[in-house]
């Protein structure tokens, strides 16, 4: 079971990626917001931690700024092994095991 700290890692982990994929396509906080069909809002209060997108925002985010899941999971795998591990097990998933799975991993 996560604890705190991990769920925050991951939550850390995954924001800073979804910023970093929205500023390499130039996009504005409120541009891709509703380019994924979000509120104006949306991309700024994830970004400042307020929550964790769903797993279908997920895939929103990612395929308006034109990469793939990989993409955003992916930071040095050979020096990460587990994780490159923990990706094709990932890939596997059906969505309802993915969600299922990041329920999880938020649960406290």
């Amino acid at each position: 079971m996560a604890k705190n700290g991990q769920t925050a890692e991951i939550a850390s982990f995954l924001i800073e990626r979804l910023s970093a994929m929205r500023v390499k396509n130039n996009f504005s906080q409120r541009e891709l917001s509703l380019r994924i069909g979000k509120e104006s809002s949306y991309i700024n209060r994830m970004e400042q931690s307020k929550f964790i997108p769903s797993v279908d925002t997920l895939y929103a985010i990612v395929e308006a700024c034109n990469a793939s899941m990989e993409e955003l999971f992916y930071y040095d795998m050979e020096q990460y092994p587990a994780d490159a591990e923990l990706l094709k097990l990932f890939r596997c998933f059906s969505k309802e095991k993915k969600e299922a799975l990041i329920k999880f991993l938020q649960t406290p």
